[in-house]
């Protein structure tokens, strides 16, 4: 239609993209500011300057190489988040490892299959958090994997691993520093499958550094910056958007804690000056809902990232008035997009910000699109989101047919989010195509907990869905049909999960049923499932909520 304006839009590109790696940026940024903090694990008692901290990374690197990893070999890491893990991280660009990073919730079956099919060499893990013993479940499965060495953190082992880096010279580090390329693979970031095993999102140093540095812009960092990362190092959100947004920009990375704490994360922007605070929602409402909130000085705190699911307005709202962030900012993107695609602008107006995920980022490209045709919707339609540009994967590892089913061959990926773009290019992400669940930044799809449920001798049916909730956005369910004359409840459902699938992904809530609603041609229909689940258990109110 003439005078019709689409759905497509492109981020500036003013500032150029970095060409280097990982290792050759921090490089430029001790030389730069070789005395500033680096790196504080408040929990830890630990403090690095940008020396200080490159020198550690060295140390690390100098002991992976001494016990026999090479160029391109993969490097599990299995821990909550912690210095070493940061080190870790940095050690692994350095040498042209690829990182594997391993969800601290994984339990055995989930921490089999990404060590196997990541083909991982080495595995670097804590001992144990929380309520997982990481060490009797390596031991569970380590005749089942190809990794050769182990190394447990904050043990004789990380000292020995240290202590066999003696014999690696610097001149031996920068050769192989030097060897390595932008476009190299340099981390694999597993994410839940809709075929019931995780895809390995394999991401570059052009991908990741780059995402940082432009998340780094978008808040306004500089030297000067403190920035508070309570998100999980494991995901894009505190390696990426934390770590590299930092390390870019010669900002300092404040880790309060080993997990996520609210009470800690407000102590170390209080301690430590913290001018930028990440979470997820469920993240800034247990903040919010700290009975000593206003004894806390956070005059420090200036912006910071609401990120990883749908951001509800009036927390948004309450950030901004009562934690001091007048120029908080909200980023949307995916594991496979490095992950953001779109940020708001800390310059933006309080209700884009509040009400929008922004505008596309920096050398990426966006359209909206019909989810039959393909053709690009008018602005103001809804159509599934889409984003091509440097922060598209290399592909999903050792997997063709998944990484051509997600990106198209004019480079798109194909994020399976509903979105609308308004007349000024912000996008709004109004549902998904597909029906994942994202519960407090956890992207969850009900075919893998399907599947393991399905595993239960007494399960004939099962159907997951996701249903409102107000603290994690959404909250996972099971309708469950039972063999004829069974009898059992939601603790018997539960429990059959406990210690198998990660503590997140186990329902809520349970419905044993003997039908489903179906059409005509015996397809479920889950979004009558979720209509009946609302009003059944009188969660009318959260699915009112608004969210960006």
């Amino acid at each position: 239609m003439e005078g019709t304006v689409l759905s497509s839009a492109s981020g500036p590109t003013t500032t150029a993209l970095l060409s280097e790696t990982i290792s050759a940026n921090l490089a430029r940024t001790v030389e730069a500011h070789g005395d500033g903090d680096a790196l504080i694990s408040v929990e830890q008692g630990l403090r690095f300057t940008y020396r200080e901290f490159a020198a550690a990374v060295d140390e690390v690197a100098a002991g992976l190489v001494a016990v026999g990893v090479q160029v391109g070999d993969r490097v599990g890491i299995w821990s909550p988040n912690c210095a070493e893990w940061v080190l870790v991280q940095y050690a692994t660009a350095r040498i042209g490892a690829i990182l594997v990073t391993i969800n601290p919730a994984y339990r055995v079956a989930e921490l089999e299959y990404v060590l196997n099919q990541s083909g991982s060499s080495v595995v670097v893990a804590a001992e144990s958090f929380s309520q997982s013993d990481y060490r009797r479940m390596i031991e569970e499965v380590w005749d089942r994997v190809p990794a050769q060495q182990v190394v447990y953190l904050q043990t004789s082992d990380w000292e020995d691993l240290l202590d066999a880096g003696a014999a690696i010279s610097a001149d031996q580090l920068e050769e192989r520093a030097a060897g390595l390329r932008p476009d190299d693979a340099i981390n694999i970031q597993y994410t839940s499958g809709t075929t019931g095993f995780p895809k390995g999102a394999t991401l570059s140093h052009r991908n990741i550094l780059n995402n940082g540095f432009f998340v780094g812009e978008a808040c306004g960092y500089t030297s000067a910056d403190r920035v508070c990362i309570p998100v999980p190092f494991y995901h894009c959100f505190g390696m990426v958007l934390g770590n590299l947004a930092c390390t870019t920009h010669g900002a300092a990375m404040v880790v309060p804690a080993a997990g996520f704490d609210a009470a800690a994360a407000l102590r170390a922007c209080e301690q430590e000056r913290c001018t930028s605070l990440y979470g997820v929602p469920t993240m800034f409402i247990a903040e919010l809902g700290e009975p000593d909130l206003d004894r806390y000085d956070l005059s420090s705190l200036r912006t910071g990232i609401m990120a990883g699911s749908p951001c509800p307005v009036e927390v948004m709202k309450q950030v901004v008035d009562r934690m001091n962030m007048a120029e908080v900012t909200i980023a949307y993107g995916m594991t496979e997009t490095s992950p953001v695609s779109t940020q708001t602008s800390v310059d933006d107006s309080l209700d884009k910000r509040v009400a929008t995920v922004g505008r596309a980022h920096p050398h990426v490209e966006v359209r909206i699109a019909d989810p039959d045709t393909g053709e690009t919707v008018p602005r103001g339609a809804a159509g599934e989101f889409m984003t091509r540009g440097y922060s598209v994967m290399l592909g999903y590892w050792d997997d063709e047919a998944r990484t051509t089913e997600a990106v198209d061959e004019e480079g798109w990926m194909h994020t399976g989010d509903l979105a609308v773009m308004d007349d000024d290019g912000y996008i709004n992400i109004v549902g998904r195509i597909k029906d994942m669940i994202i519960r407090g930044g956890e992207n969850v799809y009900p075919r893998e907990i399907e599947e393991y449920l399905y595993r239960h001798p007494d399960v004939v049916e099962v159907q997951v869905i996701g249903v409102p909730d107000a603290r994690y956005g959404e909250e996972i369910m099971a309708w469950v049909q039972l063999r004829d004359e069974v009898s059992l409840d939601a603790d018997d459902i539960k429990e059959f999960c406990r210690g198998q699938i990660a503590h997140y992904k186990i329902p809520r809530y349970v419905k044993f049923t003997d039908e489903f609603p179906m059409t005509i041609t015996g397809k479920i229909q889950k979004y009558l499932m979720r209509e009946q689940s609302v009003e059944e258990l009188g969660l009318g109110e959260a699915a009112k909520e608004r969210h960006a």
